[in-house]
């Protein structure tokens, strides 16, 4: 019997200590007049660290999964923001140019998160 009770705390502890490190972790490229889609899913809260590490500028939008568009943000090159994103709220990385983009992602919150790219 205290096997079982050690069994359970071990298991309850371990998932406990590993829930801070729900973060993801990503460089991605994003080809001219295309876009990223973060998120597009039910899922929970999250935000996003976004950095254009590029040449050119890229745009953000949150798009809610049940319509709409909302909260632009124009990134320049060499610059970061953070993003709050609500549940089940898409988060779409658009890029405007006639050349390749790349941009930096640290995730954190809900990262079951469907990932994908559209062509505008």
């Amino acid at each position: 019997m205290r096997k079982k009770y050690l069994s359970i705390f071990f298991i309850a502890f371990l998932a406990m200590s590993c829930s801070p490190f729900r973060t993801l972790n990503s460089t991605t490229n994003i080809k001219a007049n295309d876009a990223f889609i973060l998120g597009n899913n039910k899922h929970g809260k999250f935000y996003a660290n976004v950095t254009n590490i590029s040449n050119s500028e890229i745009t953000i939008w949150q798009y809610p999964n049940d319509g709409g568009r909302h909260s632009p943000i124009t990134l320049q090159p060499s610059t970061s923001t953070k993003v709050n994103v609500d549940k089940n709220t898409s988060l779409r990385i658009e890029n405007p140019s006639n050349a390749e983009v790349s941009v930096k992602l640290k995730v954190k919150g809900d990262t079951g998160l469907s990932m994908g790219y559209k062509n505008k």
